[in-house]
């Protein structure tokens, strides 16, 4: 065993909240409104060696199904995990591999495409509304309402196909939906639920590279469309529209966190790092039980012991 790796496992519960919550905050924008993508790295030029990083997602996922536990059980607060990015960015990866050791049964995942003509007969929040958590779980979106201030945005003629009366589709009308998304977190913030938001910020060099290996690998050639690579040509729009909606709804209680994605292992520690400081903000702790349910289960189990055999 290497120091690193044993310097990991040495790790009491404290240390290893207050090295995640270090982690995560260098990717956190907060409520800063000078955010800008190009200052923000895709890559992580560290020299830890695999074994450590894969060693430290390990705990992490470790640390996240304990405590994942203690919210389901105590069934106040929900969480909601949103992922957004380009692409081939990993956002299927991290999810599976971050995700991995809690239970399902205190879990969601759900994805979001093109709208469905039932869809588009309503807000366009109504779709994502309809797959919140509930109190005690974990809901993941992979992609989300955030896409109505980014592929909308980028491919304005959807906007025209979206039922939307003409006299509200103004030059207003991107910033009038970042108030309105800042809103309804907020909302959802008042009620219970804590709103995380990842956005995989890989490069595009770094995504020629996976498209060409989905190409290549018979096994991943349904991962690949010719959408994907025609999407890739608005590359500059894409990322003018991520800077603008991170900074006009990352907030101090529903924040952004920009993650390099072009490791993906290094993406899934610096993701899970985030989701643990957030969950240790709750002060979650399990239900206290009341002396006469103690007494209760003290005479059930004394019975038990009692049982002839």
């Amino acid at each position: 065993m290497n120091s690193a790796s044993s310097d990991l496992q040495a790790l009491s519960k404290k240390e290893l909240l207050h090295k995640a919550k270090k982690f995560s905050e260098q990717y956190c924008v907060g409520d800063d409104k000078s955010f800008t993508l190009r200052d923000r790295p895709t890559s992580y030029f560290g020299n830890e060696e695999k074994s450590a990083i894969k060693e430290t997602l390990q705990m992490g996922v470790k640390a996240l199904a304990a405590m994942q536990d203690i919210l389901y059980a105590q069934d106040k607060w929900s969480v909601l995990l949103i992922f957004q990015a380009m692409d081939a960015a990993g956002k299927d990866g991290a999810i599976k591999h971050v995700m991995s050791g809690v239970n399902p049964q205190g879990c969601q995942v759900s994805s979001f495409k093109g709208p469905s003509s039932e869809e588009l007969d309503h807000d366009y929040l109504w779709r994502c509304q309809k797959h919140l958590p509930e109190r005690g779980r974990i809901g993941i979106f992979n992609r989300s309402y955030y896409e109505e201030v980014l592929v909308v945005r980028v491919h304005e003629q959807i906007l025209k196909s979206q039922k939307i009366p003409e006299k509200l589709i103004t030059e207003n009308i991107w910033e009038n939906r970042f108030e309105d998304i800042r809103n309804f977190e907020r909302y959802l913030n008042r009620n219970g639920t804590v709103v995380i938001k990842f956005f995989l910020n890989v490069s595009k060099d770094e995504q020629k590279r996976r498209f060409i290996e989905r190409v290549d690998n018979p096994d991943k050639n349904w991962k690949f469309s010719a959408t994907d690579a025609k999407e890739r040509g608005y590359w500059n729009d894409y990322m003018h529209a991520y800077e603008e909606l991170i900074k006009n709804t990352s907030t101090k209680k529903s924040p952004w966190y920009v993650i390099p994605a072009d490791n993906k292992s290094y993406a899934r520690i610096a993701i899970a790092s985030a989701i643990i400081h957030a969950l240790d903000e709750m002060d979650l702790e399990y239900p206290k039980v009341s002396e006469e349910k103690i007494a209760e289960l003290n005479a059930v189990k004394q019975a038990l012991l009692d049982e002839k055999e």
